[in-house]
């Protein structure tokens, strides 16, 4: 699974020079001792509509069971897709390096236990084995003439895909606040840490004020 950086637009100062507005205000410079407190306020005070003004853009390659648990955040962020309706290029799939128990009390997630599955164990097996039958059944249906949008209908969550997510500082916070808690699923932190990196380096002094769990 990857993150890329692709762009981003804005810094710390543009977060400050968009508070002070308000008072018809700006500064040249980033004050790492007054401009950093006021970024504190803002973040306590719940005035998030300064962090709108800085953001970036990411591309993102992972399991489309990963895509469909983040592309449920919306507000404040754009997702653009690769879309098996139109190309049928080499399907690849994620094959997790290890197998999660099932939690005992809870009807979501998973436990700490780490199954004991080796390599060569019959359920790996039985996995892979599921991914070539799906892999194999699409590209034949393909090979049938059968239209791509069609032949897809095969294919398994563990399929990889990839898309382009662009979105406000404040809306990435929002994503990796509940991301990157214990409670999501490992796979989906994963991507949610790797947006905490980017972010982290573009906007330190905002980003820390409004992420809730960056530790």
């Amino acid at each position: 699974m990857e993150v890329e950086l692709i762009d981003h637009m804005g810094s710390d100062l543009s977060v400050i020079n968009a508070a002070r507005v308000s008072f018809a205000k700006m500064h040249e410079e980033f004050d790492e001792k007054g401009d950093t407190q006021l970024i504190k306020y803002l973040a306590e005070h719940d005035h998030w509509s300064p962090f709108g003004h800085a953001s970036m853009q990411v591309h993102i390659k992972a399991p489309v069971f990963v895509a469909r648990q983040l592309v449920k955040h919306q507000v404040g962020l754009v997702w653009n897709e690769v879309s098996r309706r139109y190309v049928d290029v080499e399907v690849e799939f994620y094959e997790p390096e290890e197998w999660r128990a099932r939690p005992e009390n809870l009807k979501q997630g998973s436990s700490d236990e780490v199954i004991d599955i080796n390599p060569h164990n019959f359920l790996v097996n039985y996995y892979q084995r599921a991914l070539r039958s799906a892999k194999w059944t699409y590209e034949q249906l393909l090979r049938e003439g059968v239209t791509p949008e069609q032949a897809r209908m095969v294919l398994p969550q563990s399929m990889m895909t990839e898309w382009y997510w662009s979105g406000t500082l404040y809306a990435f916070a929002r994503v990796c606040n509940l991301r990157c808690k214990p409670a999501a699923q490992k796979e989906t932190q994963e991507i949610a840490w790797k947006i905490d990196e980017c972010a982290k380096k573009l906007f330190p002094v905002s980003w820390k004020a409004i992420r809730t769990n960056n530790d």
